[in-house]
């Protein structure tokens, strides 16, 4: 049987194996595992994820549920995500797609052309990197845009865009 989640299951795997083979590739040059929580800010969600953030939320067992819900509330105002519990991540297996790519090196458009940028603790001795050991964050963004707007007119959800706090993923939605 078919999810409305589908879509973005098939590309979180692409990301997870994408990710997989940049850490890989780079080995030792890249610090960022689970328990690195330098950039682990507030941040939105597209609907889509704010759905899949739910899901995974809904699956545990109603104790863990309740306690991921009260340490949400609990720290919706930080700057820092509220999934985070002594530097690890409340849903870490259900994590966002910019959660995945954290510390990774990605190349993006900003109004000085294309930039490239990592965690200052990664790559510490590299001077280039191949393409392969990329992450083209527009293109993955057009692709997350297009994986939600297709989440958002299969589920009658309308052309909603705009994105959602953690908070209101977890305890609003």
């Amino acid at each position: 049987m078919s999810s409305p989640l589908d879509n973005y299951r098939s590309l979180i795997e692409k990301v997870d194996s994408l990710c997989n083979g940049i850490r890989q590739a780079l080995g030792d040059q890249i610090t960022c595992s689970e328990g690195c929580s330098g950039c682990c800010t507030a941040i939105t969600v597209f609907p889509v994820e704010a759905a899949a953030l739910r899901e995974a939320q809904n699956a545990l067992d109603p104790a863990a549920a309740d306690m991921v819900r009260r340490h949400v509330a609990d720290h919706a105002d930080g700057e820092r995500c509220p999934l985070l519990s002594h530097h690890r991540c409340l849903l870490y297996h259900a994590r966002p797609i910019i959660c995945r790519t954290h510390g990774l090196p990605i190349l993006y458009s900003s109004d000085n052309g294309r930039t490239l940028d990592c965690c200052p603790h990664n790559l510490p001795e590299r001077e280039s990197l191949t393409g392969a050991a990329i992450i083209d964050l527009d293109r993955l963004n057009t692709l997350l845009t297009a994986v939600n707007a297709l989440y958002l007119s299969q589920n009658d959800l309308g052309q909603r865009a705009e994105r959602v706090s953690i908070f209101e993923a977890l305890l609003a939605g």
